[in-house]
This record gives C-alpha cells, sequence and structure tokens, in this order.
C-alpha cells in the first residue's frame, strides 16, 4: 500500500498538493521497457516472475513500444553499433521518461574493455539509476525499481521544463 501524501486530513475530505498526487500516481504505475541484450536480461525475466514479483511494485505491465512506455532498462553488453539504436528507443519514449543501467556492462562497459563495446550507456542517453553487478541479482534489480520510484515520487512537476534538464539533455545532443 502506498504512503499517503502530506495534507490536510478531515471528515469527509482530504486535501494536498497536485504534485505530491502526481508523484504517487506515476510511482505506482511504472511502465518498463527491457533492452536486454545478454545475462542480465535472463535475471530480469526471473525478476518478473512469481517467486519476486515485480508487479507488486507497479511494474507489471512491461511494454515493448517505446511510445507506452516510460521506464527504459538496458540490461547487458551494448555494442557501438547498438549506441545509436538505444538513443533512438529514448527519444520516441514520451515524457517524463528515466533509465535504469542493469549490470556491469550496460553502467561501464564490464569486462568488455573493446573497442567496440560501449563503455556504459552515460555516453548515448542521460542514467538516472544504475544496478550494479555481473549479473545483478533480481533483489538488486528490484532495488533499481525501488530508486526509480524515489525519484519519480520527488520529483517536482516543472524539473522537466527546468534550465538544468534542457542544459543536461543538449549535452547529449538531443533537443
Amino acid at each position: 500500500m502506498a504512503d499517503m501524501p502530506e495534507g490536510h486530513q478531515g471528515e469527509g475530505f482530504f486535501a494536498t498538493k497536485l504534485g505530491d498526487v502526481v508523484g504517487l500516481a506515476r510511482k505506482n504505475s511504472i511502465w518498463p521497457l527491457p533492452f536486454a541484450t545478454s545475462c542480465c536480461g535472463i535475471e530480469f525475466m526471473a525478476t518478473m516472475g512469481s517467486h519476486y514479483d515485480l508487479a507488486r511494485f507497479g511494474s507489471e505491465r512491461v511494454g515493448f513500444s517505446p511510445r507506452q512506455c516510460d521506464l527504459l532498462m538496458v540490461m547487458g553488453t551494448i555494442a557501438k553499433k547498438m549506441g545509436p539504436v538505444v538513443r533512438q528507443v529514448y527519444l520516441q519514449m514520451a515524457e517524463p521518461r528515466w533509465v535504469m543501467a542493469v549490470g556491469a556492462c550496460a553502467c561501464s562497459g564490464g569486462i568488455f574493455d573493446t573497442y567496440s563495446v560501449l563503455q556504459g550507456i552515460d555516453q548515448v542517453v542521460p542514467v538516472d539509476v544504475y544496478v550494479p553487478g555481473c549479473p545483478p541479482r533480481p533483489e538488486g534489480i528490484i532495488d533499481g525499481i525501488l530508486k526509480v520510484q524515489d525519484l519519480i515520487a520527488n520529483e517536482s512537476l516543472r524539473r522537466r521544463n527546468s534550465p538544468q534538464y534542457k542544459e543536461l539533455l543538449q549535452s547529449y545532443g538531443i533537443q
């Protein structure tokens, strides 16, 4: 059950800030888009299974269309040729959108320090949460989802229009 936001409560009414209600709704209805290329994808499948049950956290609907999802979960080794594809998928997602790098390869290139492997997806898209491990356990992926939920719940409705956010996107060459 979700925590009630701060507000004024009386008999038959509850008043709070719109931003808190929107944050609570967004936090508990994340639609993840898994971009799995390696063994981290198998751990994500285990996370979605009945034993770990990611649906408890409002992430039951896994989407495979970027236009319907708001959390891009990049899992596994990303070759440099795949970098533009990850970026295109990110750009096709509607705002607000968040990115989670799952596994050592998505975070930093992992053990593959070669010319063909991207040394972290933060070279092509801004990343909100990093989940380390090779591969990370399902508990680590759930912890990453909880961290994303904390970001979403505490995010201002106007943050996406702030000069800092626009500057961040421009540093990645995104308009």
